[in-house]
């Protein structure tokens, strides 16, 4: 599996993707400048290397460093060989450098010295070992590879300080998985000052963002740390010019809720089915042979697909409930039907020529549309279900504050039926976030048939999930009542066909999170939801940061109070902890509203849905618990 011709294959993909993408960026942020930035940094790393080399991955970073440098790039810079960092001996490689490009973690530098030995007990060429920890640099993994005995035989120990991986023009992930676990449950505050690293790195590049908002504990530490790195790192030389208006830090801790929520836009339901990691999602290959395919033809590879809005038919739908997938797939089967037809009529030579120089393109769009018909499909299967429908029922159940209180038949006919473990919690959480806790009887009774069932070992999972706040004993407020009220949290009467609210997203609930950013924007902000605020966990984070000598805000922006300005204010949303897919619609939906003046920007700690979210927080000790995706 370890081979150059698979390390080749994905890079290629994402070759096409970066080359997609790569046209995409619009307004004044250029999402491309962050991944220019690392491009450069990771250049620099390897020519001080000499001669030919190969990479060692930290499987998890493989694919998101992909998104930074392309594979025939790697190439061009005398890179022979790419292989995933496992234990044991490197496969042979006559070359003079092994990179080793991994995250500063204790069990990975376990790996890196097995490699080591393996080289150096090999006999052949001589190899020089390097290593480039991103983003950072880890004194205590630098004393545990001095304890493996193997430090003295790295030529350079380097920083890659790639603190963020451009996913679309309009969205980053730091790609820190276990962000809310670490944070939440083990009081490691490292990824927070990785994500205040991150936002120090963008307003290198698009200039110091006059504004900063926030709400929950994790904000308000990020806050504070930029606040100590700005006067660490004082601003020197040629600034750039502010591009970026306003911040709005968001700690997922603030919204339980919206990642245990089914997603219900195309772009999330595939997420939610088949998982999208790193743009790409794998489906079944049976499904996408043609007609005239023999048997023999169909590979035992999944199917692999980019999903970027440098597809045109996917930027158009990936944002939409799923139920308006199905005609905009109709209108679009019409059209190219239609182009195709045009060519059967008296023409001249010019148009002939006019058709022809279309002709790549609607080629285009017609494999893309067959693409999208497969998988609006595959997907249509699984939302049909009589399974799909009952736990979709119950979770909007939960979101109307209907049978909360109660131990609910749905959930106890899946732990009856023994689905899998991650489904029940995902709704025993969503009923205890929506009942702001549940009676000591009834979560008592979960316990009890989750451990009959299950097995003892899972009472480490649920003892996780108490601790992070997602199952909690009922106490005597009910906020999320309160809540649901106050911000228009759930809408029975939306349409999702042609929407005018972001509820559609889920089908009848708004996400808190793009509910408080949609506040946050209006003219008065934040300042008519202090009651509102006052629910939510943690504290709330409204300042302002002075800007260099001669640069004043941008015209249009929140902090210039210009309302007549037609310049679209910027506003970058930075989810800690995680943040969905469905969330990134409902900000682009704000976005394209006819009378929004606001484009917003989205970064993010991870890009998750509700079963990544919860399988970060298991124990990995049964079969029904798959260590959490990469």
């Amino acid at each position: 599996m370890a081979t150059t011709a698979l390390a080749r294959r994905e890079h290629d993909k994402i070759d096409y993707c970066m080359k997609m993408s790569s046209h995409l960026s619009g307004g004044k942020v250029n999402v491309a400048q962050v991944q220019e930035y690392a491009r450069k940094e990771l250049l620099q790393l390897l020519g001080k290397c000499d001669g030919s080399k190969a990479i060692v991955w930290d499987e998890s970073l493989a694919g998101p460093v992909g998104l930074v440098a392309k594979y025939s790039l790697l190439r061009e810079n005398e890179v022979l060989k790419m292989f995933p960092l496992r234990a044991g001996s490197l496969p042979p490689a006559n070359v003079r450098n092994i990179i080793f490009i991994t995250r500063p973690q204790l069990h990975l530098m376990d790996l890196v010295a097995d490699n080591v030995y393996g080289e150096e007990r090999s006999s052949g060429y001589k190899k020089e070992f390097h290593l480039f920890f991103v983003p950072r640099k880890s004194l205590l993994c630098e004393k545990w590879l001095k304890n493996r005995g193997v430090f003295g035989n790295f030529t350079f120990i380097e920083e890659f300080s790639c603190d963020l991986f451009p996913f679309d023009s309009d969205l980053m992930s730091m790609e820190l998985e276990s962000a809310f676990k670490e944070y939440y449950l083990e009081s490691d505050p490292t990824c927070l000052y990785q994500a205040a690293q991150a936002i120090m790195t963008l307003q290198q590049l698009f200039g110091v963002i006059p504004r900063v908002s926030g709400k929950g504990p994790a904000a308000k530490q990020v806050w504070e740390l930029m606040c100590r790195l700005a006067r660490k790192q004082p601003v020197s030389g040629q600034v750039a010019q502010s591009q970026i208006d306003h911040l709005l830090l968001l700690d997922r801790g603030v919204d339980l809720l919206t990642p245990l929520a089914t997603q219900l836009t195309y772009e999330g339901l595939i997420d939610e089915i088949f998982s999208i990691n790193n743009t790409t999602a794998q489906f079944p290959p049976e499904r996408f042979t043609k007609a005239d395919d023999g048997p023999g033809d169909i590979s035992a590879e999944k199917k692999q697909i980019i999903l970027n809005s440098g597809e045109e038919l996917f930027a158009e739908i990936r944002d939409k409930n799923f139920n308006a997938v199905g005609p905009a797939l109709s209108r679009k089967a019409k059209l190219i039907s239609s182009q195709f037809e045009e060519r059967h009529g008296e023409k001249t030579v010019q148009e002939i020529k006019q058709f022809v120089a279309r002709l790549p393109h609607m080629m285009a769009t017609k494999a893309s549309l067959a693409t999208h018909t497969t998988i609006a499909e595959l997907i249509k299967e699984v939302t049909d279900s009589t399974s799909f429908l009952e736990s979709l029922q119950t979770e909007q159940e939960f979101m109307n504050g209907i049978d909360t209180d109660k131990v609910h038949p749905h959930i106890e006919d899946c732990i009856a039926q023994k689905e899998p473990l991650v489904k029940v919690l995902r709704l025993i959480c969503m009923q205890s976030v929506t009942n702001s806790g549940l009676k000591p009887k009834v979560l008592e009774h979960y316990k009890r048939e989750i451990i009959q069932t299950y097995g003892f070992q899972h009472i480490l999972s649920l003892a996780n999930l108490e601790n992070a706040g997602l199952i909690k004993l009922q106490q005597g407020s009910r906020q999320y009542t309160v809540l649901r009220k106050t911000l228009r949290l759930t809408v029975e009467d939306g349409s999702e066909i042609a929407p005018t609210d972001i509820s559609y997203v889920h089908s009848v609930y708004a996400p808190v999170s793009v509910r408080l950013a949609q506040h946050l924007v209006r003219p008065n902000g934040w300042r008519g939801l202090q009651d509102v605020l006052g629910l939510l966990p943690g504290p709330t984070v409204e300042e302002s940061q002075a800007l260099p000598a001669g640069h004043g805000p941008r015209r249009g922006s929140i902090s210039s109070q210009s309302s007549q300005s037609d310049t679209p204010r910027v506003v970058l949303v930075f989810f800690l902890g995680g943040c969905t897919f469905a969330e990134v619609s409902a900000l682009r939906f704000l976005s394209q509203q006819e009378d929004s003046l606001v484009e917003f920007l989205v970064a993010t700690t991870k890009l998750i849905n509700g079963n990544s979210f919860l399988k970060s927080l298991m124990e990995p000790l049964g079969p029904d618990i798959p260590p959490p995706r990469q």
